[in-house]
């Protein structure tokens, strides 16, 4: 907007400057021309400051409306960052640490050997054997004191060693019979096992002989009892 001056107002003081000297006429001149450049500065700078503040606040509300997105800018969004979990330290064992000593009664078993014992058995043939009694392991029983240092076995010391059953000794019988050379169907004496047995001092003639008397328990196989009575050899 361009300021026009209105129309030339007539001078108020040209009247009465015919009166005055040539001096005051200068001055009168030059003080109503700087009045009259006051007014024409000081009013042009009241109507560019109008203008100015005029555009100035609808500037002042868009520059607003402009900033306020700047103003309303959504928050940052939270990041999930995953953390690795913290190992668990490993217990290390530190120089010169107090070992932990423990001790403990430990109880074991032992079997028992059994013995063997052999007896002569005169009605059994020499040379045989016969078990008479089985054999049966006893038990024996241990009690240790075990001393561990920090969970490993460092001393075994046995504090007893008892027998809490005892064995069975095996019991074998051993034959001590002789082979006998009498002949079973005879008593009273021992009549030779031969092809044939006659009675000693008689008429017979052997090859074996025997002196009576004999009894016949059994077959009189040598003929040895005469008149049968059953005692051979009487004479």
């Amino acid at each position: 907007m361009t300021y026009q001056p209105g129309p030339t107002q007539p001078n108020p003081y040209a009247a009465s400057s015919k009166g005055l000297s040539t001096g005051k006429q200068v001055g009168l001149y030059v003080g109503g021309g700087l009045m009259a450049l006051l007014l024409i500065c000081c009013g042009g700078s009241i109507m560019v400051g109008a203008l100015t503040d005029d555009d100035s606040k609808p500037r002042a509300g868009a520059d607003r409306r402009q900033s306020s997105p700047t103003a309303q800018a959504s928050p940052l969004t939270d990041v999930a960052v995953a953390v690795a979990p913290e190992a668990s330290p490993t217990p290390t064992l530190t120089p010169g640490a107090t070992p932990v000593v423990e001790k403990r009664t430990v109880t074991e078993t032992q079997a028992v050997p059994f013995g063997e014992k052999r007896v002569n058995d005169s009605t059994l043939a020499a040379g045989k054997t016969r078990v008479k009694t089985q054999g049966v392991p006893g038990v024996r029983t241990l009690t240790y004191e075990v001393t561990l240092t920090d969970g490993t076995q460092t001393a075994k010391k046995l504090l007893s060693s008892t027998v809490t059953k005892a064995p069975v000794t095996r019991v074998v019988l051993v034959g001590t019979k002789k082979s006998s050379s009498c002949d079973p169907n005879y008593a009273w004496a021992c009549v030779p096992i031969a092809s044939d047995v006659d009675c000693a001092g008689g008429s017979g003639n052997g090859p074996a002989y025997v002196r009576g008397p004999v009894k016949v328990i059994g077959t009189d196989i040598y003929d040895l009892d005469r008149d049968g009575d059953g005692i051979g050899c009487e004479d």
